[in-house]
């Protein structure tokens, strides 16, 4: 699936609605995408920053639990908790609960989108 965050106001969102809705309708096929909108800029840079980044290429190459997650970053793991809600938020990541072998349970994160694509329109 590729997730595409841009800049966007309600006229572009009922648009795109209005073109899955006639796809559906058609009974074509409605692309595997994900868009997240925001019609402030500066919004998707408060989203995506330099540690969610990496944060979510990590997530994307090897799913894990946010402790090894934060291991692996090298970073706090209170830190990669609030970005991992964060981007779980938005769509970008899901935290599954699974059950380890034996005993015992496992939130693994892991990334819902293969591509983002970033698109900001400042005027």
């Amino acid at each position: 699936m590729k997730a595409t965050i841009k800049t966007a106001g309600a006229d572009e969102f009922f648009r795109r609605g209005r073109e899955i809705a006639k796809l559906s309708d058609q009974g074509k096929r409605i692309p595997n995408e994900m868009v997240i909108a925001f019609e402030d800029p500066e919004d998707i840079g408060r989203l995506i920053t330099a540690g969610r980044m990496a944060l979510f290429r990590e997530v994307k190459a090897c799913p894990g639990s946010i402790t090894e997650i934060s291991v692996r970053l090298h970073r706090d793991r209170s830190a990669v908790k609030r970005d991992v809600d964060e981007l779980e938020r938005v769509g970008l990541v899901v935290v599954d609960d699974k059950p380890l072998a034996g005993h015992g349970r496992k939130k693994e994160v892991r990334a819902i989108a293969q591509r983002v694509v970033l698109s900001a329109v400042f005027a």
